[in-house]
């Protein structure tokens, strides 16, 4: 089996964290660079660079950001609604926002649970959604992870700090397959999800 030089082995296995890249095309993606593109991959090491400095998550809705509170937390018009849409990824609530169909707020989980993983609310932010239950008025949860096994467990824990603030909780419905990824389906059939979305637990006590 063929060696590279230290630099080169630690440029190539670097591209390996990006998902989907295995070793060959992170091979190539070395090769590619320091073949033709060297001034590109200078620039991309520096973006890469002030990226992971500057940026950080929104105090509201812990989407990426530059300062405390995002543009999308920033636009009052967006809290009419007293609306909440919870989502695993900022890819997600991407892909919800092109369909231009929902203007309330939202709420990043990065992750899902997963207590065999060690992943448990407070790595999903699952207290400062609580918090935001309590003090900012909320009408309506929706839920948008997605249906795989930790989505539905996650959702169930959701559910129970919904139900301890009276906030009507719904789910979207139609049209995302079963185990499938929210960022992966299309506008259309995001808007036709969210207005057939189903009641989970309504706003009156047990």
């Amino acid at each position: 089996m063929m060696k590279f030089s230290p630099r080169l082995e630690q440029l190539i296995q670097s591209f390996q964290l990006m998902p989907g890249v295995g070793p060959k095309s992170a091979q190539r993606l070395a090769f590619h660079i320091l073949e033709r593109h060297r001034d590109e991959g200078i620039r991309l090491a520096s973006a890469l660079e002030q990226a992971i400095t500057h940026i950080g998550l929104c105090n509201n809705c812990r989407n990426f950001a530059e300062e405390e509170i995002c543009l999308l937390c920033s636009d009052t018009k967006r809290g009419i609604a007293k609306q909440i849409c919870i989502v695993e990824s900022p890819a997600d609530l991407l892909a919800i926002e092109s369909g231009g169909h929902y203007f309330g707020r939202y709420f990043i989980l990065h992750g899902l649970l997963s207590p065999l993983d060690g992943i448990e609310p407070e790595d999903i932010g699952l207290p400062e959604l609580e918090q935001r239950l309590a003090e900012e008025g909320y009408q309506e949860l929706i839920l948008a992870t997605s249906p795989t096994i930790e989505g539905d467990v996650t959702a169930n824990f959701i559910i129970e700090i919904a139900k301890r603030y009276q906030v009507h909780v719904s789910r979207i419905a139609h049209g995302v397959p079963v185990g499938g990824e929210l960022e992966y389906v299309d506008g259309m059939t995001l808007a036709l999800s969210f207005e057939g979305r189903r009641t989970i637990s309504d706003s009156k006590k047990s």
